[in-house]
């Protein structure tokens, strides 16, 4: 039942005891418990209202109250002390949107620009500070180096893994041999899609400690598979199929006929693995990064975006994090604040106008939960980019990464731990 036919029936039953739409929502709570429900809130059990929104930031609120619970107290390296449990597995469908958390506002530039510094083969934090991106500082402080450098961290091993055997499988002296994890993924996709060997690692035993800080999330896997034809049917616009033919639609097309629109033929889903998650600051960039490298990677294959799955390992809150985790979490509105919220979104004859109350809930504009999730964002990458002469990708800065209506809530500051 909606609100304008429970403000109905509600004068329906109470002749002579009239009440502006205004004034019966006040009091609703008061006035026989009369609930508020509309397409945009659903009834758990015993009545509870049940969050709603996109099933991303849902089960990532889900991790967090679940550490909350469950969570035991671990001391660390760090000496701020975790809140710990150990093993969850990050599941997303990528047609469902890009995968960056909307129940607090994320830093998007400072994500994309340590992809591209991974992809780069960096290690040097000059390129992190020409970009404005601060999250290596405290651990290069911590090292002690004044260089710049951070060591053989991502970027080395991604782009330039050093082999210490020649083609013969013999010793080199000294060794100079550098494999490009990346180049050899990238070929692998376009030669041999099915393989069980697509991966990529950062946890090179040999070179732990000359790295500032131990890869997190150490390798990475993707997985592809062919699309059905509607599948790829779904991916012809109707604006698309009407520049060619003339009547009809995509739901016709045969697979060859869908060739000339240049679409892919496979999906591709990536898994990462990470033995250190920090919850409440890193998981929510790791999702996102790691989303932005399966759409780079599918793009330059010509595949399509599938699922992003991560496997987690130490899954923990830093002790100095525990109140802004549950201020992500959320809570259910009071009703006063609802009331507050409409009263500032509105003038006062629209206040009493019950067809606008009833377009503000039906709109979502007015939510529940204070960190109820919005839709997640899409995602569009330059086609016009410049490339690096013999490598595997182009050359993308910050700006070829579009991204389109992505709303969320306001930011929540918290301290990193290093």
């Amino acid at each position: 039942m909606l609100l304008e036919s429970q403000y109905r029936q509600w004068l329906t039953e109470n002749p002579g005891h009239y009440l502006t739409f205004e004034e019966w929502f006040s009091k609703w709570g008061e006035i026989n418990n009369l609930p508020i429900v509309s397409d945009d809130f659903q009834i758990g059990p015993n009545g509870a209202y049940e969050r709603v929104g996109n099933d991303l930031d849902l089960d990532y609120q889900d991790l967090l109250q679940d550490i909350l619970d469950n969570g035991v107290e671990k001391k660390d390296r760090t000496g701020t002390g975790t809140k710990s449990i150990f093993g969850w597995q990050i599941r997303h469908n990528m047609k469902e949107g890009f995968p960056l958390l909307t129940t607090k506002k994320m830093a998007w530039k400072t994500m994309v620009t340590e992809l591209l510094w991974f992809l780069r083969g960096d290690t040097n934090i000059k390129f992190l500070h020409d970009n404005n991106c601060h999250i290596w500082d405290g651990d290069y402080a911590k090292s002690g180096r004044t260089d710049g450098e951070l060591g053989p961290i991502y970027g080395k091993q991604w782009r330039s893994w050093q082999d210490d055997f020649g083609p013969n499988k013999l010793p080199l002296f000294p060794p100079n041999n550098k494999i490009d994890q990346i180049a050899n993924l990238i070929n692998d996709l376009k030669t041999n899609p099915d393989s069980r060997r697509l991966m990529v690692s950062a946890w090179n035993v040999g070179e732990l400690d000359q790295m500032v800080l131990p890869p997190c999330h150490y390798g990475f896997q993707v997985y592809t598979r062919e699309l059905s034809l509607e599948e790829r049917r779904s991916l012809v616009t109707q604006e698309m199929f009407n520049k060619i033919y003339n009547g009809g639609g995509p739901e016709s097309l045969s697979h060859s006929e869908i060739d000339q629109w240049n679409v892919g033929t496979r999906a591709i889903s990536l898994m990462w693995n990470q033995r250190s998650v920090d919850t409440f600051l890193g998981l929510p960039f790791n999702i996102a990064s790691y989303g932005l490298l399966l759409e780079i990677i599918a793009k330059e294959v010509n595949m399509v975006p599938d699922e992003l799955i991560g496997n987690l390992g130490d899954v923990h809150l830093y002790s100095n994090h525990i109140e802004q985790a549950k201020e992500q979490i959320g809570r259910e509105r009071t009703h006063e604040e609802m009331v507050e919220i409409y009263g500032n979104l509105t003038d006062k004859k629209d206040r009493e106008d019950y067809w606008t109350w009833e377009t503000r809930f039906k709109d979502n504009e007015i939510k529940r939960y204070s960190r109820e999730p919005f839709p997640l964002p899409t995602l569009k990458i330059e086609n016009e980019v410049k490339w690096r002469e013999g490598d595997c990708l182009p050359y993308y800065s910050v700006n070829d990464f579009l991204l389109e209506n992505y709303q969320s809530h306001p930011t929540i500051k918290a301290p990193l731990s290093n």
